[in-house]
């Protein structure tokens, strides 16, 4: 009964996923020919700045930051994993004692 139930909602996401809209819009037929305008927006074009690299004081910090940020997510899910693989030992040796 599970795995139907399971299989059906499977089934409905993959029903509902279909009728999203696409991820790159086509571009639509016009019904009828219709004369556009040739006014255009005037645009005017502008240099940007120049790129200037960080210094390396800022490459340093910038370094030093995205270490500890991998640091700190690779405790999180080492925790998360300690805690789940816990939990699924205490499941399995509580259904074993039953």
């Amino acid at each position: 009964m599970r795995a139907a139930f399971i299989a059906g909602l499977a089934i409905a996401a993959l029903l509902l996923t279909g009728w999203r809209k696409p991820a790159r819009a086509e571009p639509r037929t016009p019904r009828s020919v219709s004369a556009r305008s040739s006014s255009g927006i005037v645009v005017d074009h502008v240099d940007a700045p120049m790129y200037r690299r960080p210094g390396i004081i800022r490459r340093i910090l910038a370094l030093a930051t995205s270490g500890g940020i991998a640091v700190l997510i690779g405790v999180l899910s080492a925790i998360i994993t300690a805690f789940a693989a816990a939990w699924a030992v205490i499941w399995m040796t509580n259904l074993l004692q039953q």
